[in-house]
């Protein structure tokens, strides 16, 4: 598995992390019973702070996506349907924001963008 940082990012590096982490189990590049890197290896891997990886690490686990195993690791959980769609629903919507902020910076009228939404609706089909 591979992180890649940007120190060009508006966001925090460990969101970074985490962000990059939850699109790998979402995608199923990370599997439930996956082991994830130790804190301190991925760490050192990624040349940052283990409170860095720490705090990635347990907002993951608050938000259900992987759990801690004292003296084993960290593992990644077995999801449950419900909580997978409402978490890829809220990406939905947190790329739409920007999308309709992104339209009204350009001008576009709402049915403007709703045309170029099933236009491109229509051309993944």
């Amino acid at each position: 598995m591979h992180i890649h940082l940007s120190n060009a990012s508006d966001k925090p590096i460990y969101e970074q992390i985490t962000m990059q982490l939850k699109e790998a189990i979402l995608a199923n590049k990370l599997q439930a019973g996956d082991a994830l890197p130790s804190i301190r290896m991925l760490a050192k891997e990624l040349k940052i702070s283990v409170m860095t990886t720490k705090r990635a690490y347990a907002d993951l686990e608050r938000d259900g996506f992987i759990e801690t195993v004292a003296g084993k690791g960290s593992f990644v959980t077995e999801r449950n349907q419900d909580f997978l769609r409402e978490e890829l629903l809220r990406q939905i919507e947190e790329h739409l924001q920007k999308a309709v902020k992104t339209a009204k910076t350009a001008g576009l009228t709402k049915e403007e963008l709703q045309e170029l939404l099933s236009l491109i609706l229509e051309e993944d089909n």
